[in-house]
Parts: structure tokens; sequence; C-alpha cells
């Protein structure tokens, strides 16, 4: 029998299960501060903005469509939206952390991002959990957050200096496509996230990045229709 991890192994394992896809985290991150500023966010609001908020998806969706003038209802609405796949990992992931202190959820909470909770799947569908398993919850979450800090800080100091043929912009879909795909098991996955896929490129035209609303609701309601079925 394995005896189980200290805090410390736990804390590093979860730094070293998510370095890997720091690879596509920098780039985004750069582009992020790029944007930010090119859309009319000060320096100190577009870091700010990486430390409070810490979503990268959503914090770009912001920009773009602030930079685009879309109305107020909308870009709440849409970011609302985006983000409420959060709920989704928190109730996952809810189990194994009801016996810890109120700090410790609020941190790790705050820390929950796509490629922590990817990370952390990854592991508890190994069956690797133990006793101390939310120090690899912290480590996970904290290497990101530096990550992200770093390459926002970058972009924000770099600005328009990047070279525009640069092709930073594939880090987004690319970084997402490595989380999603290790993710899908069975077939209601496959097919939420081939309808969402499929809407996003058809409706990419749409004003206001609208398209990204309507894959998100055309995932979600393929998915339940799947789950449903298969009951």
């Amino acid at each position: 029998m394995v005896p189980p991890r200290s805090a410390g192994q736990e804390f590093w394992a979860g730094v070293g299960a998510l370095a890997p896809l720091l690879v596509g985290v920098a780039p985004f991150g750069m582009i992020y501060g790029v944007l930010a500023l090119a859309s009319g966010l000060s320096p100190t609001a577009a870091l700010l903005m990486s430390s409070i908020l810490f979503a990268g998806s959503a914090q770009f969706l912001f920009c773009q469509l602030v930079g685009a003038g879309a109305p107020v209802a909308v870009v709440v609405a849409e970011v609302g939206l985006l983000n409420l796949r959060h709920a989704l990992y928190s109730a996952a992931l809810a189990p194994h952390l009801a016996h810890l202190p109120r700090r410790w959820k609020l941190a790790l909470a705050y820390l929950l991002t796509d490629e922590a909770f990817a990370a952390i799947s990854r592991r508890e569908a190994a069956g690797q959990s133990g006793p101390r398993q939310h120090w690899f919850y912290l480590g996970a979450g904290l290497a990101l957050w530096g990550g992200w800090q770093l390459a926002t800080a970058a972009g924000v100091l770099l600005g328009a200096r990047l070279p525009a043929g640069w092709p930073l912009d594939f880090a987004l879909p690319l970084t997402f496509i490595a989380i999603v795909v290790p993710l899908v098991r069975d077939r209601a996955m496959l097919l939420a996230a081939a309808v969402a896929g499929l809407i996003a490129l058809t409706a990419a035209g749409l004003p206001f990045k609208l398209g990204l609303l309507a894959a998100a609701l055309a995932g979600m309601a393929a998915g339940w229709w799947a789950v449903e079925k298969i009951r």
C-alpha cells in the first residue's frame, strides 16, 4: 500500500500537473494584456482585472465587447454565461472539500480555473485522491495564477511592440482544446462539445460575439438531451 503524500508533496504534484498547460497560457496572457490596452483599459486596470477576476476567457471577451462598443447588458450577459461553468466545477469538487474550513474553500474557489479543474479531474479519474488532496488543488491553482499574472504583465509592458505577424491568437483555442479533449469520456460529453464547436464556427460572424453565447447554450442543451436519452 502506497503511503499518503505529505502536504508538500501534494502541493508540488499540483504544480507539476499544471506546468505543461502554462505553455499555452503564457501567449494567451500576453495577448490579453495587449488587447486590454487596445480596448481602452489602463495598464493598472488590465493588471487588476487579471488578479481580481482571474478568468482568462472572460477577460478576453470583456475586452473584445468593450472595444466593439457592446451595450452593458450584452457584456454582463455574455461574460456571466461564460463563467457559469465555474459553478459546475464547484459542484463537482464540493464533496471533496466539504470537510475543509471556510478559508480553504474561499481560497480554492478563487483559484478554480479551467486548467486547474482539468488537472484535478485527471487526478480524480486516475484514483489518486488522498487526505491532503486540497494541497494538490492549491498547487495547481497557484501555478496557473502566477503564470497568468506574469503573462499579463508581459503583455501590458510589451503592448503594441509585439510583432503583428506572430500567430499568438492560436494560443486560446489550442489551450482549450488541450483542456477539453482529455475530459470527453462519454457520448453526452462528445455531443455537447461537437454541437458547441459547430455552432461557434457557423455563428462566428454574429455581432458582439453572440455566436459564443449561442454555442454555449446549444452545447448545454445537447448535453442535457443526451443525458436524458441515455437514462
